[in-house]
């Protein structure tokens, strides 16, 4: 089994990505389920295969043990964690081909609590991780590089290979799209943005974008619309070769 852990920051599109990709995937013939991982989520655009909602109730905590929301989504998503058996039991039972996770929207749930690398790690199948960046938040210069922060952060806490995708990159204009894929390959053009934009910050966010570009984490982003399945085909072949190479290192 195949698992893609869909993360992003809360409003990045990681929910109607994962619905929109399922589908794609399925007139392709692939057997491909969708694990909601996000206990607080009050509806889905997708009718998820296995819901974690089922299994936690952040609104039961919430009474139970008299917390607030915030309180009550950290307690459900440490709960997760605890029925990760009875997840994979249905899982093992369905024998998917894929597995797209859908991951709770506020990202410091997932990745920065101990149970979303306990998750990730415990669970069976080859893994990878597609971190969503938001288009139109991210054609900003000083948004991109924060966002990339993010990603590497994300990836030294889950330790898994990673596709960056740029998702509702039919929100912005041609060009944009093309900026922002610029950025990954030129630093000196992201550099003369940023002093254009934010000359006070612009030496603090350059030093930063170096730092991760001799990590190797900044790869180009796959531009991505779930409105048109815009962007899939490289998805798809991206995860893929990211899973193969995950392979060939264990053996």
């Amino acid at each position: 089994m195949n698992v893609v852990f869909i993360v992003g920051m809360a409003g990045t599109g990681k929910s109607s990505l994962i619905g929109a990709f399922r589908d794609w995937l399925r007139l392709r013939e692939v057997n491909v389920l969708a694990l909601n991982l996000d206990p607080g989520a009050l509806s889905t655009p997708y009718n998820p295969d296995v819901d974690v909602r089922s299994m936690v109730d952040v609104y039961q905590l919430m009474e139970r043990y008299e917390l607030g929301p915030n309180g009550a989504l950290i307690m459900a998503a440490d709960l997760i964690a605890d029925h990760l058996e009875e997840i994979t039991a249905i899982l093992e039972e369905s024998t998917p081909d894929f597995l797209l996770v859908d991951t709770p929207g506020q990202i410091e749930l997932f990745a920065f609590r101990e149970s979303g690398p306990f998750i990730v790690n415990n669970m069976p199948g080859e893994k990878a991780v597609v971190y969503l960046m938001d288009a139109p938040f991210s054609r900003n210069p000083l948004n991109f590089v924060s966002n990339l922060f993010l990603a590497a952060a994300v990836y030294h806490r889950l330790l898994k290979p990673q596709v960056y995708a740029l998702s509702k990159s039919d929100m912005i204009a041609e060009g944009e799209v093309e900026r922002i894929i610029l950025w990954t390959q030129d630093l000196d053009a992201l550099a003369q943005d940023l002093e254009s934009k934010a000359p006070i910050q612009s030496m603090v966010m350059r030093e930063i974008a170096e730092t991760l570009e001799r990590t190797g984490l900044i790869t180009e982003p796959i531009p991505t619309s779930s409105k048109n399945m815009e962007g899939f085909t490289e998805l798809s072949a991206a995860i893929a070769r990211t899973l193969a190479r995950g392979e060939e290192a264990e053996d």
